[in-house]
């Protein structure tokens, strides 16, 4: 689950095992065109195409696939407000803009066309890329949860 109300220097992608209720949370970006200023808040969510912004609801995972950010998986939006996710290639990747210590340094994260990056460097990616898996949900939108 992506909460896109938190800024983007906090861990805001969250992995819930539900059997056991284990959490682990991440930092990932959002897309510049959510984020116009580079404040680091999502300002308004978008499913058009060439708009560069995030897109809240539901994404089923699909395969992998080894693209210009490394391994990476593609991603298949289910709802209107998310349906060109596979068209615009919204995907999960890792990115070298992402990271803790880049949070720390400009108070926020560097931001994707729409995609949802993560720290390649750290495991970060690596722990989502396995427990994702394809055919599993993933949810993103403005939600208010508390790390």
């Amino acid at each position: 689950m992506a909460d896109f109300t938190a800024p983007s220097r906090a861990p805001r992608f969250f992995l819930v095992d539900l059997a056991s209720g284990r959490t682990t949370t991440h930092l990932v970006s959002h897309g510049r065109g959510s984020d116009p200023d580079h404040s680091g808040y999502v300002e308004r969510f978008s499913n058009d195409e060439g708009s560069n912004a995030s897109s809240a609801g539901t994404y089923r995972t699909e395969d992998y696939y080894v693209g210009k950010h490394g391994r990476s998986q593609r991603l298949e939006g289910l709802e209107p407000g998310n349906s060109n996710a596979l068209a615009r290639a919204i995907v999960i990747h890792g990115a070298w803009y992402v990271s803790d210590a880049i949070a720390a340094q400009h108070g926020k994260i560097g931001r994707s066309e729409g995609c949802f990056a993560f720290d390649e460097t750290n495991g970060s990616l690596d722990e989502v890329l396995t427990r994702l898996g394809p055919g599993r949900l993933l949810y993103a939108g403005r939600f208010g949860l508390s790390v």
